[in-house]
């Protein structure tokens, strides 16, 4: 799982900003903490699920709302998609509340670089 969580040149970051560059650029090697990722993962997924939901698709499935009222349906789109991302982030953050996640995941980092220095197994 380290492995996974270490950053390579090539694989540094899934999304390129401008000019190809990463959005936040982490130097090769390094280890990024477990809770960085949950946050990465969530923004990543919220940004793949608009871009999945296109307003194209939307109106789509509301072409005669639409044709009638355009700007109508644009506001309704740009509503739906922030009052989605919010519950979405909003429930995450419930979620790593309950279960003291953002303590547990930096306990399983700090154990992970502890464990690097060992030569023999653990149990």
């Amino acid at each position: 799982m380290a492995a996974a969580r270490t950053v390579n040149a090539e694989s540094a970051c899934e999304e390129k900003g401008p000019e190809g560059s990463c959005p936040e650029s982490v130097p090769p090697g390094a280890t990024i903490p477990r809770v960085k990722l949950l946050d990465t993962l969530v923004d990543t997924f919220l940004q793949k699920l608009v871009a999945a939901g296109s307003f194209q698709r939307f109106t789509d499935c509301y072409k005669r709302l639409h044709q009638l009222q355009p700007e109508m349906t644009q506001r309704i789109y740009d509503k739906f998609v922030t009052q989605l991302q919010t519950s979405v982030r909003e429930e995450i953050s419930e979620i790593k509340a309950e279960g003291n996640l953002e303590a547990v995941l930096n306990a399983l980092d700090k154990i992970v670089e502890e464990g690097k220095d060992r030569t023999e197994p653990a149990w």
